[in-house]
């Protein structure tokens, strides 16, 4: 299966992770040089690939959001939770890895796993089913931190399971105020954080199987936050602690 990518970012990052089969690159004609395009060409060269021009009407009616640059790929390359785990161990790190539960909005997804990567997470997994997937506009919405980060599939409540095996402590996002602060949790050692859907948030069964559910405190008069923007705090907490 192949898929377009778009933006700068995305496609540079895509390029230089070498994760995917590449197959064309296209370049919006009369395109402006810049250090990112400079980039670009560079992996391409690097992946012996040639940018090819295109006009602006093609990529148009291709892509959206394209900035002049569009990279025809292999499908997603998910890891396996083991892979996470090794690469907690890699690094000599406690694990720290991100469970989104039934998330679907592509634009939300994105920004988790760009929060993910930036703070320092060892991977993410994600469900199979009823939640969005690395799709093309993940990985723009991501700015290409796709391609940097172990994402994974599988089943929510067997891979909390298996991380509790391992000794993390796995901690759910909550909005019930009832429940723990997040600045009180302790973030600091092996970690697993749940972030629940758009609309309904944690399922029953995967609330039971968390070590603890904590919210975020708000003072203002909305009483709730965008799934990627509570998901982002939550890592951003975890990376100040360890």
């Amino acid at each position: 299966m192949k898929e377009w990518i778009s933006g700068r970012n995305p496609v540079y990052e895509c390029l230089r992770s070498g994760r995917r089969h590449f197959f064309r690159l296209l370049l919006a004609e009369g395109i402006e040089k810049s250090a990112i395009i400079e980039n670009i060409l560079d992996s391409a060269h690097k992946r012996k690939l040639t940018a090819e021009k295109a006009g602006k009407n093609l990529l148009n009616s291709m892509v959206e959001n394209h900035q002049g640059v569009a990279l025809q790929v292999s499908a997603y390359p998910y890891a396996l939770l083991d892979d996470i785990f090794n690469q907690a161990d890699k690094r000599r790190e406690a694990l720290f890895m991100l469970l989104l539960d039934q998330v679907q909005d592509p634009q939300n997804v994105g920004s988790l796993v760009r929060s993910a990567e930036v703070f320092g997470a060892h991977g993410i997994l994600l469900p199979p089913s009823r939640a969005a997937g690395i799709t093309p506009a993940v990985v723009h919405a991501s700015s290409g931190a796709s391609e940097l980060l172990l994402v994974a599939q599988g089943n929510l409540v067997q891979a909390i399971e298996a991380v509790k095996e391992r000794g993390a402590w796995v901690i759910g996002l909550d909005m019930d105020n009832s429940s723990t602060p997040l600045e009180q949790a302790n973030l600091s050692g092996p970690l697993a954080l749940v972030v629940g859907s758009e609309g309904g948030g944690l399922r029953r069964l995967v609330r039971e199987k968390c070590d603890l559910l904590s919210h975020i405190p708000m003072k203002g008069r909305v009483n709730s936050l965008n799934a990627a923007v509570a998901g982002s705090i939550a890592l951003y907490s975890a990376f100040l602690q360890r």
